[in-house]
């Protein structure tokens, strides 16, 4: 890819600067054959600045297509979900770089493609939640039974440093309760814990206090929204923040017959999934309800993005879901090898994570069904991921990344 650069960097735009030997001589299927062989970042990033013609390798959907079967195997379905507006080129470079990192435990500790640190935790109890902050995987938090969340700087020494316990001033722990879930929006931390309390944080300031939202029952999940804050509740509720005022309850939905378990969100729909085995969509902009659909088991983890829905549940399975214009329908359940509940899920066009507490982090590709490339073996239980955080037993933290 560097030498093809360098070799035409001086061509003119121009198809016709090239000579008759040149490779835009080819016939245009020959050129997109030969592109097809190099990698996803190149044809993204470094054809384009070679020349005008080869900035249209990139914009040919049918060679993106071709190239994600070769990656996902003939017999896999991809996307999983609706393939209009499917993103095939950041789906491409997605799965390109995660075959390259965890394409299996001997590759990466040959290789060393990855390098997992280890955080010196002072949790003195369990650890439930965890969540890479900041951007780029430079901090990490955690929260624990020990009603504390930590504040990790990645960067700071080869094993990390602790930058913070967080808590308002006079408090000698970040909750009163257990610490269950996490979630973050630029500047902002949001913990939810057993005490009914949402508790906000500034993180540009080392996790400076914001604020304490008053919850009628233990939080249970968290998700961010633009500027909502959305949480599920053991009392069956799902409710609706504004943390930039002082009176923050927009309002509470009552969707579920039990507890609500997980949430997903984008600019319109809300996805919760609650402990009656139903997942529920609400229309932000109608204002109401749409359909809810029954399962055998109950979701525990959620993944939104474009228009899939992955959930795992409390026996070990995946499920799918495709959203369009406000309509969530089933599409698979998937056994990946997961042998109790899934406590966390993370998919984006090109890549899929799940944990679970049968103490195993599987790195999968997003097809049907899904392509395992790797599962990390815990010594104990894995309570929480943050896409390559995780926390697993009763104070340990690793975190995945790639080696620098």
């Amino acid at each position: 890819c560097r030498a093809l650069s360098d070799e035409h960097s001086s061509i003119d735009a121009s198809p016709s600067s090239l000579g008759a030997t040149g490779l835009l001589s080819l016939p245009w299927e020959m050129v997109t054959h030969i592109a097809s062989h190099l990698p996803a970042q190149c044809v993204i990033t470094v054809l384009p600045k070679v020349c005008h013609a080869l900035s249209n390798v990139g914009k040919d959907n049918t060679a993106w297509q071709i190239r994600a079967r070769r990656l996902t195997g003939s017999r896999a379905i991809f996307p999983v979900g609706p393939k209009e507006d499917f993103d095939w080129p950041t789906a491409c470079l997605e799965m390109e770089q995660l075959i390259a990192l965890w394409m299996n435990q001997a590759h990466i500790v040959a290789k060393k493609t990855l390098e997992c640190i280890t955080l010196p935790s002072d949790h003195i109890a369990q650890i439930n939640t965890v969540l890479l902050v900041g951007g780029e995987g430079k901090f990490c938090a955690t929260g624990s039974r020990d009603w504390n969340v930590q504040l990790w700087n990645l960067e700071a020494g080869p094993s990390g440093a602790l930058v913070h316990t967080l808590g308002g001033q006079g408090h000698f722990s970040t909750h009163k309760g257990w610490v269950w879930c996490l979630a973050s929006q630029g500047p902002l931390l949001a913990s939810g814990g057993f005490d009914s309390t949402v508790r906000l944080w500034d993180l540009p300031t080392g996790g400076a206090e914001r604020g304490t939202i008053k919850t009628d029952a233990p939080v249970l999940c968290l998700s961010f929204q633009d500027n909502m804050l959305l949480a599920g509740t053991f009392d069956r509720k799902v409710t609706m923040y504004d943390p930039r005022v002082a009176e923050p309850l927009v309002k509470s939905l009552h969707l579920h017959g039990n507890a609500v378990m997980c949430l997903a969100a984008d600019d319109r729909y809300i996805i919760s999934g609650s402990k009656d085995c139903t997942v529920a969509v609400y229309d932000c902009r109608v204002g109401k309800g749409l359909k809810k659909i029954r399962l055998k088991t109950y979701p525990l983890s959620m993944s939104y993005s474009g228009s899939e829905v992955w959930a795992g549940d409390n026996k070990g399975m995946l499920h799918t879901f495709s959203m369009q214009a406000g309509v969530l329908k089933p599409l698979s359940q998937f056994d990946v090898g997961h042998t109790a509940m899934v406590t966390g899920i993370h998919r984006s066009p090109g890549s899929l994570y799940t944990c679970s507490v049968d103490r195993t982090v599987k790195v999968h590709i997003p097809c049907s069904p899904p392509r395992t490339l790797c599962t990390l073996q815990q010594q104990t239980g894995v309570n929480g991921a943050g896409v390559l955080a995780v926390a697993s037993g009763e104070t340990c933290i690793e975190v995945w990344r790639p080696r620098k």
